[in-house]
């Protein structure tokens, strides 16, 4: 081992220290990698197998690497969906002398997946505007963060299903800069290349046959504009009333709570003779249902998951004449007689395909596919009974691919 490797990481594995760290990282051996579907990087990144987890390690100059490292745990305090930094790793030479790239560590981000990816497993006509509104809400949560991506892209997101949905995280920070707040050019900029480059990536998805034939790439990648000012706007922007509806005041925070996002902060101003009334939020906080959720049930889900499982426990609550209990305690025996029973009734071999909050999401839904031919209710045993046989069953699994030959993975990484 060098004398000179240096590692740098708030909480470091012993077990770095075991990794060839004086080989190239793309002349690895396949016995210390991860056979996990890999976006398009300018950098050599491979996913490596570390005390029974996956972590991501790429290859970077070593102030470039600080950088990102320093940038990523930024974000991961203000809660903005981002990967986690494990560790910078510098002083890397090979056994004659010659100096490697420094290494920036993340966690692999469990049940996610590149674009690529998700377009060589299924080819749904509405996947690419998906992913392009889940990418429009985290850039919306990047620049109200006060946060500059300097290089949007598909390629540098990965996307975990949400109920039905996408949820989008940022993976690659190193173009980034974290400002107190962003200016209005900056934040064009940022959607800008936004638009270039998912309108290039769409393209090149078309050229390998992974969009369906009518497709225009060039108005679905525009899209991105319209759907981050649409929420934009939402968020911040300044609306005017009378007087006489200031119900518009809690109609425009439940709109907020909606799309998932808490007022911290609401300016109200009124004009010379108080016949008008101007409200503009300045602080919006993302995670409401998500926060919600995590208080009465200690689940850990993603917002539109959560919005879900709220609603069911609202059912059950109506269901089981409860309406006037304490939602506490009804949050707790939804927990115990609904959810976890049901989570845990999947087979051991099947809950890698999807989190289990989105196999709930999807059993409620197959449920509700299942009463609508048959016209009439369905048990909920049923529905999970039927959902794992004929659904679950037949999906790839989307927790981690371990242990499989990098080949098979060759249909849905870039060359």
């Amino acid at each position: 081992m060098p004398q000179s490797l240096q590692i740098t990481a708030a909480a470091p594995d012993p077990a770095l220290l075991d990794l060839p760290w004086h080989v190239p990282l793309e002349e690895w051996p396949e016995s210390h990698l991860a056979a996990l579907p890999r976006g398009i990087s300018r950098h050599v990144v491979r996913f490596v197998k570390l005390s029974g987890r996956v972590i991501a390690v790429k290859e970077i100059g070593e102030s470039v690497a600080y950088r990102e490292y320093a940038l990523l745990r930024d974000l991961n305090r203000l809660d903005v969906p981002s990967v986690e930094p494990v560790g910078v790793i510098t002083g890397r030479t090979s056994p004659d002398g010659e100096q490697l790239n420094s290494v920036l560590i993340t966690k692999h981000l469990k049940f996610s997946l590149p674009y690529r990816a998700l377009f060589s497993r299924y080819l749904a006509p509405d996947m690419a505007t998906r992913l392009i509104d889940a990418l429009a809400v985290l850039l919306v949560r990047l620049h109200l963060t006060g946060f500059y991506w300097g290089d949007v892209s598909l390629s540098n997101t990965l996307f975990r299903r949400d109920a039905g949905e996408f949820a989008a995280y940022l993976v690659d920070a190193e173009t980034g800069d974290l400002h107190d707040t962003l200016t209005k050019g900056q934040r064009e900029y940022d959607l800008e290349i936004a638009r270039v480059n998912i309108i290039g990536e769409l393209m090149d998805l078309a050229a390998g046959d992974l969009l369906v034939d009518d497709m225009d790439t060039v108005a679905v990648g525009e899209m991105i504009v319209q759907r981050y000012e649409e929420l934009w706007n939402e968020l911040t922007g300044a609306e005017e009333f009378g007087a006489t509806e200031r119900w518009r005041v809690a109609d425009r925070i439940r709109r907020l709570n909606e799309l998932g996002y808490d007022v911290g902060e609401l300016q109200m101003t009124t004009d010379v003779d108080g016949t008008t009334v101007q409200i503009q939020p300045k602080v919006v906080d993302a995670g409401h249902h998500h926060r919600r959720l995590m208080r009465l049930t200690g689940l850990d889900a993603g917002e539109n998951q959560a919005r879900r499982l709220l609603n069911d426990m609202d059912t059950y609550q109506a269901d089981t004449d409860q309406q006037g209990e304490d939602e506490e305690f009804v949050a707790h025996e939804w927990l115990a007689d609904v959810f976890e029973p049901t989570v845990r009734a999947v087979p051991r071999d099947l809950r890698g395909k999807l989190e289990p909050a989105e196999v709930y999401h999807e059993v409620l839904e197959h449920r509700w596919f299942m009463a609508q031919n048959a016209g009439h209710d369905i048990p909920l045993r049923d529905a999970l009974t039927s959902y794992v046989e004929n659904v679950l069953r037949h999906r790839p699994d989307e927790e981690a691919i371990l242990g499989l030959d990098t080949a098979t993975l060759a249909a849905i990484e870039p060359d």
